[in-house]
């Protein structure tokens, strides 16, 4: 997959986002560390698990469907913004599919990829090697 030059690259799971810039151009990517976006968990996901049960005995995936649902938030706020001109989106499987359930249309517009997979913790060249090779 191409990496357009200005394009935000989105790397989550439940618990972490990092967001890097891509400065190089699509044939010579070069993803750039962004600041830390302010997330908000005020949203409680979409799913049904809304209530501890001896089924799911923790409130630790309501919290990462939370932050799934806030880090769509940010970025659909972005992109509205005109802060993000195309997206790339790179999540463990299951954060991916909750942050599907939140994307705005805008959003949707922008986004040049998803990659179903944990990159949180690796390093840039590990996210620029994967997206190259999706």
């Amino acid at each position: 997959m191409k990496i357009p030059k200005s394009a935000i690259v989105a790397v989550a799971d439940g618990e972490i986002l990092n967001l890097y810039r891509n400065e190089g151009d699509e044939s010579a990517p070069k993803l750039t560390a962004m600041p830390d976006a302010a997330i908000s968990t005020e949203n409680k996901g979409s799913g049904g698990r809304h209530q501890s049960s001896s089924a799911n005995p923790s409130d630790s995936q309501q919290d990462e469907d939370s932050f799934a649902a806030g880090t769509a938030a940010m970025l659909n706020k972005r992109v509205l913004d005109g802060k993000i001109d195309a997206l790339i989106i790179v999540a463990a499987p299951r954060t991916l599919g909750e942050l599907r359930k939140h994307y705005h249309k805008a959003l949707s517009a922008v986004l040049v990829g998803e990659i179903s997979k944990d990159l949180t913790g690796h390093s840039v060249g590990d996210v620029e090697n994967t997206i190259a090779a999706a």
